[in-house]
């Protein structure tokens, strides 16, 4: 994994929201495409945060009416990301170190072009391992 660039293993069919959408709306996405995460964009497509299987713990613990509460009560705003260029070691390492299981993979402009998760690293570890045998 030493010279695995992020670009080859992020999902790069990227799942968006905005700040205002409804958490109903965003776990529906959700369950609908059976991903983990959503990111949060603004109108120009820039990141504002990440909203989280984990999230949906505390939205269920807070109580409040799911159809009337908005994405951004809950999302993460101060996000980790990762350039497609980087290495795949290099982000794992923190994506670990920042116990998150989702890195949203940006462009120059700092907008989302896809998405590195726990997952992605552990089917191409398991590629790797059965390539092996």
């Amino acid at each position: 994994m030493d010279d695995l660039f992020v670009a080859r293993l992020m999902t790069s069919d990227l799942k968006t929201v905005t700040a205002d959408t409804l958490v109903e709306d965003a776990a529906d996405l959700m369950l609908d495409e059976s991903i983990g995460s959503v990111v949060v964009v603004d109108d120009d497509g820039g990141l504002e945060g990440i909203l989280t299987r984990t999230d949906f713990v505390a939205i269920v613990a807070g109580q409040k009416p799911k159809d009337q509460t908005p994405v951004s009560e809950y999302m993460t705003r101060d996000v980790l990301t990762a350039k497609a260029g980087d290495l795949v070691q290099d982000v794992a390492d923190q994506m670990v170190e920042a116990g998150i299981h989702h890195m949203p993979v940006v462009n120059g402009d700092d907008k989302p072009i896809g998405m590195l998760s726990s997952s992605d690293l552990t089917a191409y570890l398991s590629t790797i391992e059965a390539a092996a045998a």
